[in-house]
């Protein structure tokens, strides 16, 4: 069998900072834990020059990547192959086929046939989408790799957050809605995954119902979203209210995940981590693994994880039987997920090699990341240097030739002559160096601006300076009492003024030769410590009315008058209702503006 995961990981190192990825934190790790082929990662939030060894270098495993290429920390989506299983015979960046491979200066639309994946939308169809082409495919959304079985398409949809880009994410939407059924066209099988940002109908939002009577809509309104409606049209199974539209009148694709679940309520993929909504499951289900209509008997089971943590979203995975239908026979899937001649009936007949199976957009084909394994194979190679060691040693008799040769051999006058002029450029360049050195000392004495530099042993014979504070160490240290020996020891303050006594170098400050002012000054440490922490300490958070727990600080975002004003909530998780309740484990309804909160030392 072959298992497909798709993961919007919000941050291609986010899962390592939970269990149970944070104990290796390596890829190949996690993909064991995942028991995945093929993993599909949305978000990595990188750029190319973020990548590194441990992403691309993973051992067994293949990489394609699409990163952002102007937005820093944005979007990016990779897919992982594991090469003992499945490897692709080709792989593109982007929807639209506008971008150009490694190394080339024609885009993929324009290549041959044989070359290209195929089913770009035409000019008409570009144009009709209403956004930049090289806007949409440079933010780093889709990979799409093929496979002789299908082609695989790993997708980052645009999100609705704002409202801003509302037609930027509808022209995504409408490319890949025309990709994929180009390709139909071409008899060729697709499988979609990735994070979508589009759910299908009320079962697959917390509180669809009781949200659309809020706002006063009614179910044909919520399916007749623009997106939703798109995204139902290409489902079987999918709700789409009155007529079809053109060019969109037969599905194309089938949910897996729904299909093996069909009732199944709370089956969701992405909780909002601003509110914590995952422990009382009040989420939404945006990730998908959809394949062609033609192939839904090739799948075994299909479902979500929703107990593994490491994103705001959770892993979506699906996974094929042995042996599937293909062209009209009974074909082991290992035969058709890989180049023609790699297996047959299930058995490898030969293995991966780079020169032969890699693809130029595999990320081991970049050139910072080309011709090498690992980082681990820099340190467990031989070292080559013992060999060059030994062919420059000398031979046994070797050095008694070259010594006998020294004293036979005579300097004739021009080599004499090469010698002294030798000689004499050396001294010149000794001569010039020293008057260099001879002139910056006479500058560093001359100049009587330039204070003198303190070195280990002035300070050694220097005395002691008492008066004012030396390090910071010194601050939360006692001082030592000055012993009784000291005191005799010092000499008495005279009895004439300050000004009247000669100053010396030896001669302390006043203050320091004066016991009596010194212990005057003095301010005892620990109780300075505890003024200050006073000062600097984090004024106590509120408690919430329900549970009487510290409540959680939370900023507004959204445009108005009180955006960007701080609050305070309960700090438990929301429930499965979505709201505020009374006398539950959930969130309660407390709410504090931060500038009405006023803390007399945490009493109030």
């Amino acid at each position: 069998m072959v298992r497909i995961t798709t993961w919007n990981v919000n941050g291609i190192r986010n899962p390592f900072g939970y269990q149970p990825w944070r104990e290796s934190r390596s890829f190949s790790t996690m993909f064991d834990i995942l028991e995945a082929d093929i993993v599909i990662m949305q978000e990595l939030k990188i750029q190319r020059k973020d990548l590194r060894d441990d992403m691309v270098l993973v051992p067994g495993w293949d990489c394609y990547f699409s990163l952002p290429k102007h937005k820093k920390g944005y979007s990016g989506v990779g897919i992982y192959t594991r090469q003992s299983a499945c490897v692709p015979i080709r792989a593109e960046e982007g929807l639209l086929g506008v971008l150009c491979p490694p190394g080339s200066t024609t885009p993929y639309r324009e290549l041959a046939d044989d070359a290209c994946i195929g089913g770009y939308p035409t000019p008409s169809q570009v144009a009709d989408l209403g956004v930049d082409p090289a806007a949409l495919d440079g933010e780093g959304r889709c990979v799409v790799i093929e496979f002789p079985a299908f082609v695989l398409f790993g997708v980052y949809s645009p999100a609705n957050s704002n409202g801003l880009r509302d037609d930027f994410r509808y022209g995504f939407i409408c490319a890949l809605d025309t990709r994929i059924r180009n390709l139909a066209k071409m008899g060729k099988y697709v499988v979609l995954t990735g994070d979508l940002n589009v759910s299908r109908e009320e079962i697959d939002t917390a509180r669809a119902e009781e949200a659309m009577r809020e706002e006063g809509l009614t179910r044909d309104d919520y399916l007749n979203a623009p997106n939703r409606r798109i995204f139902n049209q290409l489902l079987e199974n999918g709700q789409v209210p009155g007529a079809r539209d053109e060019g969109r009148e037969a599905p194309v694709l089938w949910d897996i995940c729904r299909e093996f679940h069909p009732t199944r309520a709370g089956m969701f993929t992405h909780w909002e981590q601003k509110i914590n909504a995952r422990p009382g499951n009040f989420g939404s289900r945006i990730d998908f693994v959809l394949c062609s209509i033609e192939m839904k008997t090739w799948f075994a089971e299909s479902n979500i994880q929703e107990g593994l943590m490491g994103s705001d979203h959770c892993p979506v995975y699906a996974f094929t039987k042995d042996l599937i239908t293909w062209q009209g026979n009974k074909t082991h899937i290992l035969d058709v997920m890989n180049p023609p001649d790699m297996f047959k009936d299930g058995k490898r007949q030969r293995e991966f090699t780079s020169a032969r199976d890699a693809l130029p957009m595999s990320g081991k084909m970049l050139p910072e990341f080309d011709k090498r394994r690992s980082i681990k194979d820099m340190f467990t190679r031989k070292p080559t240097l013992s060999k060059t060691e030994s062919n420059v040693e000398s031979k046994p008799g070797e050095a008694e030739s070259i010594e006998a040769l020294k004293t036979d051999l005579k300097p004739t006058s021009s080599a004499k002559q090469i010698s002294e002029n030798t000689s004499s450029s050396t001294k010149l360049e000794d001569g010039t160096a020293s008057q260099k050195k001879a002139e910056k000392r006479r500058a560093s004495t001359t100049s009587p601006a330039k204070p003198v530099k303190r070195t280990k042993s002035n300070l050694a014979n220097s005395q002691p300076l008492t008066k004012g504070q030396q390090s910071l160490k010194g601050f939360f240290t006692s001082k030592p009492a000055v012993s009784a020996p000291m005191i005799e020891s010092q000499p008495l303050p005279s009895a004439s003024p300050p000004s009247a006594t000669p100053k010396s170098a030896n001669t302390l400050p006043p203050s320091s030769a004066s016991p009596s002012a010194n212990s005057e000054s003095f301010v005892d440490p620990e109780a300075s410590r505890e003024g200050w922490t006073k000062l600097f300490s984090k004024k106590p958070d509120p408690r919430c009315e329900g549970h009487a727990e510290p409540c959680k600080s939370l900023t507004t975002k959204k445009p108005g008058a009180n955006c960007g004003r701080q609050f305070w909530i309960c700090a438990r998780p929301l429930g499965p209702t979505g709201q505020k309740e009374v006398g539950t484990q959930w969130r309660c309804g407390t709410f504090i503006w931060a500038s009405d909160w006023k803390s007399n030392d945490g009493n109030d």
